[in-house]
């Protein structure tokens, strides 16, 4: 049974929901494909940087030799293993006043990583267009129109704004209130984005972001199910694409891409092989030493028992119908340009450490995927159908 459009709704709203969470900052940072040391000190500014990515970001521009300076709400203090420039202000209530204040100063390039709605560019465009040598906006797969087509590339048609009143007045409050209004706002802010800084632009549409630091367990969701053993509920056949992004991967590559100044849009997804469901569950368990046992239930009978793909079934979405290529679009251009990936053990390994690191309260919550009682539930009403083996 294909998924429907409702389905796809909410697919693309869960996809892109870390961007509007809060996230704990990752303790530390590993080359991934660190290639050369860059041939000149960049002056750095990033918007955000203490969110998923951010920090990332920070320390590994750090360790290459850059000048980096943050500018953020100043929420969350983290101990910098080098000097960085904190400014503080709200994007969202037009406050810019400490990046207005640091005069005509200029950086080489700025990453923003947080932005989802246009005005936030526009305001960073009006203090910044003259000052800055490259502009990164942290986009999402999120903004395509289509899911339809595998291998689709960057040139891929994206979602039109169609609210009534005009898009620069939307709030983060208001795509918070609307989840289907995330893909047409990073849409819109990637065009008003070409609007401000035009040939100096890149922008990186990244997909599922997993990885130690990801507050939403869509991707944790596995490893702790599977380390935890017993007979796992596996959706499908095994057979169904997967794709997803350590954030460390992003957050490393993105430094690099600014040392070479590559400008463009890329799809900033991996792996950088096909990989399917089976694949990837086979692959996290043989991360652990459970024995879990993987039962593939059809599509068809999980979606009759009133399943969902993404929320119920993390990172799980069927390979077929209108969204057969949601985990199959290209990501050719960003390989070019240097993005290299972790493996599923090193990302399952890292991801469980930093979970169990957690407080016992945040261990005890897990945020995505099936309840233990629901996974049994559905398991037993599989082998009351018939149609399980064995």
């Amino acid at each position: 049974m294909p998924t429907t459009r409702r389905d796809l709704l909410r697919i693309g709203t869960l996809a892109s929901a870390s961007a509007l969470l809060p996230s704990a900052a990752m303790a530390g940072t590993s080359p991934g494909g660190a290639g050369p040391a860059p041939a000149r000190r960049l002056r750095i500014l990033i918007l955000g940087g203490t969110g998923f990515t951010g920090p990332v970001q920070v320390r590994y521009a750090l360790a290459r030799g850059h000048e980096v300076t943050v500018f953020n709400r100043g929420r969350r203090e983290i101990a910098w293993p080098g000097p960085v420039e904190e400014l503080v202000g709200d994007r969202d209530v037009g406050d810019l006043a400490a990046l207005e204040a640091t005069g005509d100063r200029t950086w080489d390039v700025c990453i923003d990583n947080p932005t989802t709605v246009p005005h936030w560019i526009a305001d960073a465009g009006r203090v910044l267009k003259d000052r800055v040598g490259q502009f990164v906006f942290v986009s999402t797969m999120s903004v395509y129109a289509s899911n339809a087509t595998p291998g689709a590339d960057e040139s891929a048609g994206t979602l039109p704004w169609t609210r009534d009143d005009q898009p620069l007045a939307t709030r983060i409050a208001d795509v918070r209130a609307d989840m289907s209004l995330y893909g047409p706002a990073k849409a819109e802010s990637e065009r008003e984005a070409a609007k401000w800084f035009g040939d100096r632009l890149t922008i990186l549409r990244p997909g599922l972001i997993v990885g130690p630091g990801d507050e939403t367990d869509r991707f944790s969701y596995w490893p702790l199910r599977l380390r935890d053993g017993g007979e796992v509920l596996a959706p499908g056949d095994g057979r169904d694409p997967v794709s997803f992004i350590d954030a460390r991967d992003l957050a490393e590559w993105t430094i690099r891409l600014v040392e070479a100044r590559r400008l463009g849009t890329f799809n900033a997804v991996g792996p950088d092989y096909p990989l399917d469901m089976a694949g990837l569950l086979y692959g996290i368990r043989a991360s652990t030493t459970a024995g879990a046992r993987l039962n593939w239930v059809p599509w068809d009978f999980l979606r009759a028992q009133g399943l969902s793909p993404w929320s119920d079934l993390p990172i799980f979405i069927p390979g077929d119908g209108e969204d057969r290529g949601f985990h199959r679009r290209s990501n050719a251009a960003a390989v070019a340009a240097g993005l290299t990936f972790r493996s599923i053990a090193a990302t399952t390994a890292d991801t469980l450490a930093w979970f169990d690191a957690q407080p016992p309260e945040r261990r005890a919550q897990r945020r995505a995927g099936l309840t233990a009682a629901r996974e049994r539930e559905v398991l037993a009403a599989w082998r009351a159908s018939g149609n399980a083996e064995g």
